[in-house]
């Protein structure tokens, strides 16, 4: 039940702070969304009562620096693309998968998130341990899975 509430209350602020919306309607609609949010899912942000999340929360934090420079980077590198005059010879669009060695739900997640929101790649699915990836460029795949696994891996895959 304290997982549920805390899930409650932190997509609550979470919601306050993004939808800047104060008035009744919005707000109860925003209550409503966050209790049935915090209801079927609670145990996504907390898995296991007994175990300390506070190491998991502390991984994903400190990925998260490596995580904005690849996006900065991946977005240089689609801008690059998109602005060059023989665009069409640049782009080579195509899908690929790979195995992960990734052993934990929340970390394959993170790493299919992460995939997506840099540009130029796209998670398309997630079966067992292998990932399907959309690339624009060959260049866009060949990083993966690299380090961004072995930043999630030392993030998330927590003993």
């Amino acid at each position: 039940m304290k997982t549920k509430v805390t899930t409650f209350i932190i997509m609550l602020i979470f919601w306050t702070i993004m939808s800047g919306m104060f008035d009744a309607f919005h707000y109860s609609l925003g209550i409503l969304s966050c209790a049935l949010v915090a209801f079927f899912s609670s145990d996504l942000l907390f898995p296991d009562e007994g175990k300390p999340w506070i190491k998991e929360l502390f991984g994903m934090i400190c990925y998260l620096p490596y995580l904005m420079w690849q996006i900065i980077l991946a977005n240089l590198q689609v801008t690059y693309i998109v602005l060059h005059p023989r665009m069409l010879e640049k782009i080579d669009p195509h899908l690929f998968r790979f195995e992960t060695s990734l052993k934990r739900p929340i970390s394959k997640v993170a790493m299919a998130q992460s995939i997506t929101l840099t540009p130029g790649t796209i998670t398309v699915n997630i079966h067992d341990n292998q990932i399907a990836v959309y690339a624009l460029t060959k260049e866009a795949a060949a990083g993966l899975p690299g380090e961004m696994e072995r930043q999630v891996a030392k993030a998330l895959e927590i003993d």
